[in-house]
């Protein structure tokens, strides 16, 4: 019967779901809690590098409050 392709079903789903979820928290784990920031224009990478100026680490992905920037 029908009912007898769910099983299957599920496991494909999970299967195909694992490793997505597992990237996005490999990366906010490297990442100090952010998720991978992509630069896809000319702005995207101008704030990348102005983030990574004002973190004083070299990371763009190292927070550093308002009140501590200069």
């Amino acid at each position: 019967m029908w009912y007898e392709v769910l099983p299957g079903m599920a496991i494909m789903a999970a299967c195909l779901t694992v490793p997505g979820f597992t990237t996005v928290f490999l990366q906010r784990w490297s990442n100090g809690g952010k998720e991978k920031r992509v630069a896809r224009n000319a702005f995207q990478w101008a704030m990348i590098q102005r983030d990574k100026r004002l973190s004083g680490a070299s990371k763009h992905y190292v927070v550093k409050g308002l009140e501590n920037i200069h």
